[in-house]
Protein backbone atom coordinates (compact mmCIF):
# COMPACT_ATOMS: atom_id res chain seq x y z
CA UNK A 1 0.00 0.00 0.00
CA UNK A 2 1.37 3.41 -1.03
CA UNK A 3 1.06 6.30 1.46
CA UNK A 4 -0.22 4.42 4.47
CA UNK A 5 -1.32 7.04 7.03
CA UNK A 6 0.89 7.46 10.08
CA UNK A 7 0.52 9.50 13.24
CA UNK A 8 3.17 12.23 13.66
CA UNK A 9 3.64 11.06 17.27
CA UNK A 10 4.65 7.61 15.99
CA UNK A 11 7.24 8.76 13.43
CA UNK A 12 10.71 7.59 14.48
CA UNK A 13 13.37 10.35 14.90
CA UNK A 14 15.44 9.06 11.95
CA UNK A 15 12.37 8.94 9.71
CA UNK A 16 11.37 12.41 10.87
CA UNK A 17 14.78 13.74 9.76
CA UNK A 18 14.33 12.07 6.37
CA UNK A 19 10.91 13.71 5.96
CA UNK A 20 12.36 17.12 6.72
CA UNK A 21 15.38 16.64 4.47
CA UNK A 22 13.31 15.33 1.52
CA UNK A 23 15.17 15.41 -1.81
CA UNK A 24 17.56 18.27 -1.04
CA UNK A 25 20.28 17.84 -3.64
CA UNK A 26 23.87 17.34 -2.58
CA UNK A 27 26.07 19.10 -5.15
CA UNK A 28 29.34 18.28 -3.38
CA UNK A 29 30.13 15.41 -5.78
CA UNK A 30 29.93 17.66 -8.86
CA UNK A 31 31.05 20.97 -7.32
CA UNK A 32 34.69 20.74 -8.42
CA UNK A 33 33.74 19.61 -11.93
CA UNK A 34 31.36 22.55 -12.33
CA UNK A 35 33.85 25.01 -10.81
CA UNK A 36 36.39 24.07 -13.49
CA UNK A 37 33.81 24.66 -16.23
CA UNK A 38 32.85 28.05 -14.77
CA UNK A 39 36.47 29.21 -14.49
CA UNK A 40 37.20 27.95 -18.00
CA UNK A 41 34.36 30.08 -19.39
CA UNK A 42 35.60 33.02 -17.33
CA UNK A 43 39.07 32.73 -18.88
CA UNK A 44 38.25 31.64 -22.43
CA UNK A 45 34.65 32.66 -23.14
CA UNK A 46 32.53 30.92 -25.77
CA UNK A 47 35.40 28.88 -27.13
CA UNK A 48 34.99 26.54 -24.17
CA UNK A 49 31.64 25.25 -25.40
CA UNK A 50 31.69 26.27 -29.07
CA UNK A 51 33.62 23.17 -30.19
CA UNK A 52 31.36 20.91 -28.14
CA UNK A 53 28.26 22.45 -29.70
CA UNK A 54 29.77 22.06 -33.19
CA UNK A 55 30.29 18.37 -32.59
CA UNK A 56 26.96 17.71 -30.94
CA UNK A 57 24.53 20.12 -32.59
CA UNK A 58 25.81 21.91 -35.70
CA UNK A 59 29.17 21.35 -37.49
CA UNK A 60 29.27 24.82 -39.11
CA UNK A 61 28.31 26.67 -35.92
CA UNK A 62 29.48 30.28 -35.57
CA UNK A 63 29.23 32.79 -32.72
CA UNK A 64 26.25 34.43 -34.45
CA UNK A 65 24.31 31.16 -34.19
CA UNK A 66 24.35 31.40 -30.40
CA UNK A 67 21.81 34.24 -30.36
CA UNK A 68 18.17 33.69 -31.29
CA UNK A 69 17.21 35.80 -34.30
CA UNK A 70 13.98 37.62 -35.06
CA UNK A 71 13.08 35.10 -37.76
CA UNK A 72 13.32 32.23 -35.27
CA UNK A 73 10.89 33.95 -32.93
CA UNK A 74 8.44 34.60 -35.77
CA UNK A 75 8.69 30.95 -36.82
CA UNK A 76 8.05 29.87 -33.22
CA UNK A 77 4.74 31.78 -33.16
CA UNK A 78 3.67 29.83 -36.25
CA UNK A 79 4.50 26.54 -34.55
CA UNK A 80 2.75 27.11 -31.22
CA UNK A 81 -0.99 26.51 -30.81
CA UNK A 82 -2.87 29.83 -30.77
CA UNK A 83 -4.71 28.71 -27.62
CA UNK A 84 -1.37 28.33 -25.85
CA UNK A 85 -0.28 31.78 -27.02
CA UNK A 86 -3.56 33.31 -25.78
CA UNK A 87 -3.19 31.50 -22.43
CA UNK A 88 0.37 32.82 -22.02
CA UNK A 89 -0.81 36.36 -22.74
CA UNK A 90 -3.70 36.05 -20.27
CA UNK A 91 -1.42 34.67 -17.56
CA UNK A 92 1.08 37.47 -18.27
CA UNK A 93 -1.55 40.11 -17.55
CA UNK A 94 -2.28 38.64 -14.12
CA UNK A 95 1.42 38.21 -13.30
CA UNK A 96 2.10 41.83 -14.27
CA UNK A 97 -0.87 43.07 -12.22
CA UNK A 98 0.20 41.17 -9.10
CA UNK A 99 3.84 42.22 -9.33
CA UNK A 100 3.01 45.88 -10.01
CA UNK A 101 1.19 45.87 -6.68
CA UNK A 102 4.53 45.04 -5.00
CA UNK A 103 6.19 48.23 -6.22
CA UNK A 104 7.26 50.58 -3.44
CA UNK A 105 7.77 54.33 -3.50
CA UNK A 106 10.87 55.23 -5.48
CA UNK A 107 12.08 57.37 -2.61
CA UNK A 108 11.15 58.26 0.95
CA UNK A 109 12.71 60.67 3.47
CA UNK A 110 12.20 61.20 7.20
CA UNK A 111 13.43 63.75 9.73
CA UNK A 112 15.66 61.94 12.22
CA UNK A 113 16.14 65.17 14.17
CA UNK A 114 16.52 68.88 13.41
CA UNK A 115 19.03 69.16 10.60
CA UNK A 116 19.23 65.39 9.94
CA UNK A 117 17.38 63.91 6.98
CA UNK A 118 17.62 60.21 6.09
CA UNK A 119 15.91 58.22 3.41
CA UNK A 120 16.01 55.42 0.90
CA UNK A 121 15.63 55.24 -2.87
CA UNK A 122 14.75 52.20 -4.94
CA UNK A 123 16.40 51.64 -8.32
CA UNK A 124 16.15 48.65 -10.66
CA UNK A 125 19.11 46.51 -11.63
CA UNK A 126 20.54 47.36 -15.05
CA UNK A 127 20.77 43.88 -16.56
CA UNK A 128 19.43 40.53 -15.36
CA UNK A 129 20.09 37.01 -16.62
CA UNK A 130 17.36 34.37 -16.68
CA UNK A 131 18.18 30.68 -17.00
CA UNK A 132 15.53 28.72 -18.90
CA UNK A 133 15.65 24.90 -18.73
CA UNK A 134 15.42 23.39 -22.20
CA UNK A 135 14.62 20.33 -24.25
CA UNK A 136 12.07 18.13 -22.44
CA UNK A 137 12.13 20.41 -19.38
CA UNK A 138 10.67 23.39 -21.24
CA UNK A 139 8.11 25.19 -19.07
CA UNK A 140 6.84 28.42 -20.68
CA UNK A 141 5.07 29.43 -17.45
CA UNK A 142 8.43 29.61 -15.63
CA UNK A 143 9.70 31.99 -18.29
CA UNK A 144 6.84 34.38 -17.56
CA UNK A 145 7.50 34.09 -13.81
CA UNK A 146 11.19 35.03 -14.11
CA UNK A 147 11.20 37.66 -16.86
CA UNK A 148 7.99 39.60 -16.15
CA UNK A 149 8.84 40.65 -12.55
CA UNK A 150 12.19 41.98 -13.78
CA UNK A 151 10.48 44.00 -16.52
CA UNK A 152 7.84 45.33 -14.10
CA UNK A 153 10.64 46.36 -11.72
CA UNK A 154 12.17 48.46 -14.51
CA UNK A 155 15.16 46.30 -15.47
CA UNK A 156 16.34 47.60 -18.87
CA UNK A 157 17.85 44.38 -20.22
CA UNK A 158 16.76 40.81 -19.50
CA UNK A 159 19.12 38.26 -21.03
CA UNK A 160 17.99 34.64 -21.30
CA UNK A 161 20.11 31.50 -21.72
CA UNK A 162 18.63 28.12 -22.59
CA UNK A 163 20.16 24.84 -23.81
CA UNK A 164 19.63 24.06 -27.51
CA UNK A 165 18.60 20.80 -29.12
CA UNK A 166 19.96 19.20 -32.30
CA UNK A 167 20.52 21.74 -35.04
CA UNK A 168 20.76 24.49 -32.38
CA UNK A 169 16.96 24.58 -32.26
CA UNK A 170 15.03 25.98 -29.27
CA UNK A 171 11.60 24.75 -28.17
CA UNK A 172 9.14 27.14 -29.91
CA UNK A 173 7.00 27.59 -26.78
CA UNK A 174 10.15 28.79 -24.97
CA UNK A 175 10.75 31.46 -27.61
CA UNK A 176 7.12 32.59 -27.64
CA UNK A 177 6.94 32.87 -23.85
CA UNK A 178 10.24 34.76 -23.68
CA UNK A 179 9.05 37.16 -26.38
CA UNK A 180 5.69 37.76 -24.68
CA UNK A 181 7.49 38.40 -21.38
CA UNK A 182 9.83 40.91 -23.01
CA UNK A 183 13.28 39.34 -22.98
CA UNK A 184 15.93 41.52 -24.60
CA UNK A 185 18.10 38.72 -26.00
CA UNK A 186 17.98 34.92 -25.94
CA UNK A 187 21.12 32.80 -26.21
CA UNK A 188 21.39 29.09 -27.00
CA UNK A 189 23.73 28.16 -24.19
CA UNK A 190 22.80 25.81 -21.36
CA UNK A 191 24.11 24.32 -18.13
CA UNK A 192 27.10 25.75 -16.26
CA UNK A 193 28.29 27.31 -19.51
CA UNK A 194 25.20 29.51 -19.69
CA UNK A 195 25.45 30.52 -16.03
CA UNK A 196 29.17 31.34 -16.30
CA UNK A 197 28.66 33.27 -19.54
CA UNK A 198 26.05 35.52 -17.95
CA UNK A 199 28.08 35.93 -14.77
CA UNK A 200 31.39 36.95 -16.39
CA UNK A 201 30.31 38.09 -19.84
CA UNK A 202 31.76 36.86 -23.15
CA UNK A 203 32.19 38.32 -26.64
CA UNK A 204 28.59 37.34 -27.41
CA UNK A 205 26.78 37.24 -24.07
CA UNK A 206 26.67 40.37 -21.87
CA UNK A 207 27.60 40.27 -18.19
CA UNK A 208 24.55 40.58 -15.93
CA UNK A 209 23.99 41.79 -12.37
CA UNK A 210 21.82 38.89 -11.21
CA UNK A 211 20.88 35.40 -12.42
CA UNK A 212 17.50 33.80 -11.66
CA UNK A 213 15.66 30.73 -12.84
CA UNK A 214 15.48 26.99 -12.14
CA UNK A 215 17.78 24.27 -13.45
CA UNK A 216 19.33 20.89 -12.69
CA UNK A 217 22.02 20.29 -10.08
CA UNK A 218 24.77 21.43 -12.46
CA UNK A 219 23.00 24.74 -12.99
CA UNK A 220 22.42 25.08 -9.24
CA UNK A 221 26.10 24.39 -8.53
CA UNK A 222 27.18 26.95 -11.13
CA UNK A 223 24.89 29.60 -9.63
CA UNK A 224 26.33 28.99 -6.17
CA UNK A 225 29.88 29.25 -7.57
CA UNK A 226 29.28 32.62 -9.28
CA UNK A 227 27.40 34.09 -6.30
CA UNK A 228 29.28 37.20 -5.27
CA UNK A 229 30.29 37.97 -8.85
CA UNK A 230 26.56 38.28 -9.48
CA UNK A 231 23.55 37.93 -7.22
CA UNK A 232 21.35 34.82 -7.55
CA UNK A 233 17.90 33.72 -6.41
CA UNK A 234 17.49 30.91 -3.90
CA UNK A 235 18.71 27.45 -4.99
CA UNK A 236 15.84 25.41 -6.42
CA UNK A 237 15.05 21.77 -5.79
CA UNK A 238 12.25 19.35 -6.78
CA UNK A 239 8.69 20.56 -6.25
CA UNK A 240 6.98 20.27 -2.85
CA UNK A 241 3.23 20.31 -2.26
CA UNK A 242 1.76 20.10 1.23
CA UNK A 243 -1.91 20.09 2.22
CA UNK A 244 -3.22 20.96 5.68
CA UNK A 245 -6.75 19.69 6.24
CA UNK A 246 -9.20 19.19 9.07
CA UNK A 247 -12.32 17.01 9.00
CA UNK A 248 -13.96 19.40 6.49
CA UNK A 249 -11.38 18.55 3.80
CA UNK A 250 -12.67 17.00 0.58
CA UNK A 251 -10.93 13.62 0.09
CA UNK A 252 -11.40 13.57 -3.70
CA UNK A 253 -9.88 17.04 -4.18
CA UNK A 254 -7.02 16.33 -1.78
CA UNK A 255 -6.24 13.08 -3.63
CA UNK A 256 -5.93 14.71 -7.04
CA UNK A 257 -3.98 17.64 -5.61
CA UNK A 258 -1.41 15.33 -4.01
CA UNK A 259 -1.08 13.28 -7.18
CA UNK A 260 -0.70 16.41 -9.31
CA UNK A 261 2.36 17.48 -7.33
CA UNK A 262 3.87 14.01 -7.67
CA UNK A 263 3.70 14.12 -11.48
CA UNK A 264 6.33 16.89 -11.52
CA UNK A 265 9.38 14.79 -10.78
CA UNK A 266 10.38 11.40 -9.30
CA UNK A 267 11.87 13.35 -6.37
CA UNK A 268 8.87 15.65 -5.80
CA UNK A 269 7.26 15.64 -2.36
CA UNK A 270 3.50 15.46 -1.73
CA UNK A 271 2.34 15.50 1.88
CA UNK A 272 -1.05 15.59 3.60
CA UNK A 273 -1.11 16.70 7.23
CA UNK A 274 -4.54 16.27 8.79
CA UNK A 275 -6.23 16.14 12.16
CA UNK A 276 -8.79 13.64 10.82
CA UNK A 277 -8.03 9.89 10.87
CA UNK A 278 -11.05 9.27 8.66
CA UNK A 279 -9.88 11.75 6.01
CA UNK A 280 -6.35 10.35 6.06
CA UNK A 281 -7.48 6.80 5.30
CA UNK A 282 -10.00 7.96 2.67
CA UNK A 283 -7.25 9.82 0.79
CA UNK A 284 -4.85 6.89 1.08
CA UNK A 285 -7.48 4.52 -0.32
CA UNK A 286 -8.34 6.85 -3.22
CA UNK A 287 -4.67 7.34 -4.15
CA UNK A 288 -4.12 3.59 -4.36
CA UNK A 289 -7.22 3.17 -6.53
CA UNK A 290 -6.33 6.10 -8.80
CA UNK A 291 -2.65 5.29 -9.34
CA UNK A 292 -2.97 2.40 -11.85
CA UNK A 293 -4.97 4.62 -14.24
CA UNK A 294 -2.46 7.50 -14.43
CA UNK A 295 -0.37 8.25 -17.51
CA UNK A 296 2.75 9.32 -15.57
CA UNK A 297 2.49 6.37 -13.22
CA UNK A 298 6.23 5.66 -12.91
CA UNK A 299 7.15 9.25 -12.00
CA UNK A 300 4.22 9.54 -9.57
CA UNK A 301 4.96 6.19 -7.92
CA UNK A 302 8.60 7.18 -7.40
CA UNK A 303 7.57 10.47 -5.79
CA UNK A 304 4.98 8.82 -3.56
CA UNK A 305 7.44 6.16 -2.39
CA UNK A 306 10.42 8.44 -1.83
CA UNK A 307 9.28 11.71 -0.29
CA UNK A 308 5.49 11.67 0.15
CA UNK A 309 3.45 11.00 3.30
CA UNK A 310 0.02 11.12 4.89
CA UNK A 311 0.49 12.26 8.48
CA UNK A 312 -2.12 12.46 11.22
CA UNK A 313 -1.69 15.18 13.84
CA UNK A 314 -3.24 14.88 17.29
CA UNK A 315 -4.53 18.47 16.94
CA UNK A 316 -4.24 21.55 14.72
CA UNK A 317 -1.44 23.00 16.85
CA UNK A 318 0.78 19.97 16.20
CA UNK A 319 -0.11 20.06 12.49
CA UNK A 320 0.88 23.72 12.17
CA UNK A 321 4.09 23.21 14.17
CA UNK A 322 5.04 20.41 11.76
CA UNK A 323 4.30 22.59 8.72
CA UNK A 324 6.30 25.51 10.05
CA UNK A 325 9.27 23.22 10.62
CA UNK A 326 8.93 21.58 7.19
CA UNK A 327 8.58 25.02 5.47
CA UNK A 328 6.94 23.74 2.28
CA UNK A 329 7.31 25.33 -1.14
CA UNK A 330 3.51 25.16 -1.69
CA UNK A 331 0.89 24.86 1.03
CA UNK A 332 -2.83 24.27 0.50
CA UNK A 333 -5.05 25.04 3.51
CA UNK A 334 -8.33 23.10 3.49
CA UNK A 335 -9.70 23.89 6.92
CA UNK A 336 -13.04 25.20 8.16
CA UNK A 337 -11.70 28.79 8.21
CA UNK A 338 -8.48 29.00 6.16
CA UNK A 339 -7.98 32.70 6.96
CA UNK A 340 -7.72 31.98 10.68
CA UNK A 341 -5.28 29.15 9.92
CA UNK A 342 -3.26 31.43 7.63
CA UNK A 343 -2.26 33.70 10.50
CA UNK A 344 -0.48 30.81 12.20
CA UNK A 345 1.67 29.82 9.20
CA UNK A 346 5.20 31.22 9.49
CA UNK A 347 7.14 29.27 6.86
CA UNK A 348 5.81 28.54 3.37
CA UNK A 349 6.72 29.67 -0.13
CA UNK A 350 3.17 30.26 -1.41
CA UNK A 351 -0.16 29.49 0.29
CA UNK A 352 -3.40 28.38 -1.37
CA UNK A 353 -6.56 28.70 0.70
CA UNK A 354 -9.87 26.91 0.39
CA UNK A 355 -11.13 24.04 -1.80
CA UNK A 356 -11.06 26.11 -5.01
CA UNK A 357 -7.40 27.19 -4.83
CA UNK A 358 -5.31 24.25 -6.05
CA UNK A 359 -1.55 24.79 -6.46
CA UNK A 360 -1.64 24.87 -10.30
CA UNK A 361 -3.55 28.18 -10.29
CA UNK A 362 -0.41 29.73 -8.81
CA UNK A 363 1.77 27.75 -11.20
CA UNK A 364 0.09 29.37 -14.17
CA UNK A 365 -2.41 32.16 -13.92
CA UNK A 366 -3.43 33.69 -10.57
CA UNK A 367 -0.56 36.20 -10.79
CA UNK A 368 1.54 35.07 -7.83
CA UNK A 369 5.04 33.80 -8.61
CA UNK A 370 5.80 30.09 -8.79
CA UNK A 371 9.57 30.41 -8.42
CA UNK A 372 9.62 29.47 -4.75
CA UNK A 373 12.04 28.29 -2.04
CA UNK A 374 12.37 24.53 -1.54
CA UNK A 375 14.19 22.22 0.87
CA UNK A 376 13.18 24.10 4.05
CA UNK A 377 14.62 27.35 2.67
CA UNK A 378 11.18 28.98 3.01
CA UNK A 379 12.34 29.59 6.58
CA UNK A 380 14.55 32.41 5.27
CA UNK A 381 13.86 32.90 1.53
CA UNK A 382 10.82 34.35 -0.21
CA UNK A 383 9.43 33.54 -3.63
CA UNK A 384 10.68 35.54 -6.59
CA UNK A 385 9.28 39.08 -6.57
CA UNK A 386 9.95 42.69 -7.52
CA UNK A 387 12.38 42.86 -4.58
CA UNK A 388 14.73 40.51 -6.41
CA UNK A 389 15.27 43.03 -9.19
CA UNK A 390 15.83 46.30 -7.35
CA UNK A 391 18.45 47.86 -5.09
CA UNK A 392 17.49 49.92 -2.06
CA UNK A 393 20.03 52.64 -1.43
CA UNK A 394 20.02 54.73 1.74
CA UNK A 395 21.02 58.41 1.83
CA UNK A 396 21.32 61.22 4.38
CA UNK A 397 21.74 64.97 4.52
CA UNK A 398 22.98 66.79 7.64
CA UNK A 399 23.24 70.49 8.29
CA UNK A 400 25.98 71.75 10.62
CA UNK A 401 23.44 71.88 13.46
CA UNK A 402 22.38 68.33 12.65
CA UNK A 403 25.99 67.12 12.69
CA UNK A 404 26.56 68.83 16.02
CA UNK A 405 23.80 66.68 17.52
CA UNK A 406 25.76 63.54 16.58
CA UNK A 407 29.27 64.93 17.16
CA UNK A 408 29.93 63.55 20.63
CA UNK A 409 28.37 60.14 19.91
CA UNK A 410 30.30 59.56 16.67
CA UNK A 411 33.63 60.76 18.09
CA UNK A 412 33.21 58.64 21.23
CA UNK A 413 32.37 55.45 19.31
CA UNK A 414 35.06 55.99 16.65
CA UNK A 415 37.76 56.45 19.30
CA UNK A 416 36.45 53.44 21.24
CA UNK A 417 36.88 51.34 18.11
CA UNK A 418 40.44 52.58 17.56
CA UNK A 419 39.62 54.64 14.44
CA UNK A 420 40.91 58.15 15.22
CA UNK A 421 40.57 59.40 11.63
CA UNK A 422 36.88 58.57 11.72
CA UNK A 423 36.59 60.85 14.73
CA UNK A 424 38.65 63.53 12.97
CA UNK A 425 36.20 63.71 10.03
CA UNK A 426 33.71 65.09 12.53
CA UNK A 427 36.05 67.30 14.57
CA UNK A 428 37.57 68.97 11.50
CA UNK A 429 34.15 70.32 10.53
CA UNK A 430 33.91 72.32 13.77
CA UNK A 431 37.32 74.04 13.68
Amino acid sequence: MILKPEKIDNVRPEQYRIIMKRSSEDISSIYEEVRKIVLDVKDHGEQVFLNYYKEKYKPDLTLKDLEVGKEEVEEAYRNVDSKVIDALKFASENIIKFHRAQMEREMWVIDIADGILAGRMTTPLERVGVYIPGRRAAYPSSILMTILPAKVAGVKEVIACTPPDKGMVINPSTLVAADIAGSTKIFKVGGPWGIASMAYGTKTIPKVDKIVGPGNKYVTAAKIIVFGVVDIDSPAGPSEGMILADKTGNADLITIDLLSQSEHDPDAASILVTTSDELAFKVSDRINKELPKLSRKEIITSSLNKHSYILIARDMEQAIDFINEYAPEHLEIMTEDPFITLKKIKNAGSIFMGPFSPIPVGDYASGTNHVLPTGQTARMFSGLSIDDFVKKTTFQYLSKDGLSLLKEVVVTLAEAEGLPLHARTILERFK
